[in-house]
């Protein structure tokens, strides 16, 4: 448990630079004390640890001091290579690079974590869109990634719901990429950040104006928020639903699994008969027919009225177009001859 803390001790101060105790006390999750006797043991170990004094002061190590030592154990070596990405990589004109670092990484992995590190390179794929449908057509995304890493501010005419074409100058803070599609996390000028789809991106130019990133702002914990905040606008309506015995997981992949799982949290037990009455959240009362139809006679709406009606009027519909008799043959088709 020690060893590995040193070596996080080590490799904070490697790539960091000056912290302080307290900021490493911080990072590490042990008290400052702890701090204080694990630098005392580098220092015995012949790592070049040095303490400046003062207010800004604060543990270094020696100018140019490298360690070659990567302390990566086998699974920890192969989760990299998981978590390698070369479709996005390519996306962002990092292809090149990320294959280049893939292959130093594992020239300097001992033998074991090499062999993990490849076998989990051959046998795990992560393929990022979801089904029957591609990743989206980002032409600009790299002209937007070298806006976010250079911290140059973008005019760009961007394509709204609508659809509505607006011309918009913001200050990229960082990319997201979500289920096969990239997303810019940018701030209009006296605005907070917003975000925008970057395959809705008409044009940009990157302009000389620099901006500084607010203090702060993390990227991750505002994509979280917004995703959260995301899913209670899709689903702002309920709709009270009776759902077969053993329908649960079906009715996870026609309603999306975070609307299904808040309606059995708060539903009541089984009836008699086994089915369920729940309370599920649902984008809209004109959208939930056509969702709710695949669920055939193992789900029944009870409300609201207007949804009911509309699921009526539908199965109405269908049946009358089944009852009509046979089905009619198909015209041939025109090749033009």
């Amino acid at each position: 448990m020690r060893a590995s803390r040193l070596l996080s001790l080590l490799l904070l101060l490697q790539t960091r630079g000056r912290m302080t105790a307290a900021e490493i006390s911080q990072e590490l999750e042990v008290s400052i004390r702890t701090v204080y006797r694990d630098v005392e043991a580098l220092s015995s170990a012949g790592v070049p640890v040095y303490a400046d004094r003062g207010p800004a002061g604060g543990y270094r190590l020696l100018d140019g001091y490298r360690t070659r030592l990567n302390g990566l154990s086998a699974e920890e070596a192969s989760s990299l290579f998981l978590a390698g990405l070369p479709g996005p990589a390519a996306e962002l004109g990092l292809a090149d690079v990320a294959a280049a670092a893939e292959l130093k990484l594992l020239a300097a992995l001992p033998p074991e974590p090499r062999s993990h590190a490849s076998r989990m390179r051959e046998r795990f794929l992560l393929d990022v869109p979801g089904w029957y449908r591609d990743a989206d057509d980002v032409p600009l995304l790299g002209l937007v990634a070298d806006a976010v890493w250079e911290g140059r501010e973008i005019r760009m005419l961007y394509r709204r719901w609508g659809p509505a074409e607006v011309t918009r100058q913001v200050r990229p803070y960082g990319l997201v990429l979500k289920g096969g599609s990239w997303y810019m996390i940018a701030a209009p000028q006296d605005a907070g950040p917003r975000t925008y789809r970057v395959s809705r991106i008409i044009s940009a130019e990157a302009l000389s104006a620099r901006f500084t990133r607010p203090e702060g702002f993390d990227l991750a914990e505002f994509w979280q928020d917004y995703s959260e905040d995301f899913r209670e606008r899709m689903y702002p309506y309920e709709a009270t639903v009776r759902l077969a015995p053993g329908a649960e997981e079906m009715l996870r992949f026609t309603a999306g699994t975070r609307p299904v799982e808040a309606a059995l949290a708060t539903a009541g037990p089984p009836g008699e008969d086994g089915w369920r009455v729940l309370r599920l959240p649902i984008e809209s009362v004109r959208h939930a027919p056509w969702l709710l139809l695949r669920m055939g006679a193992s789900l029944e709406v009870l409300g609201p009225p207007e949804l009911r009606e509309l699921m009526v009027s539908a199965i109405r519909e269908m049946a009358a177009l089944y009852e009509a008799g046979s089905p009619r043959e198909p015209e041939p088709l025109d090749h033009g001859r």
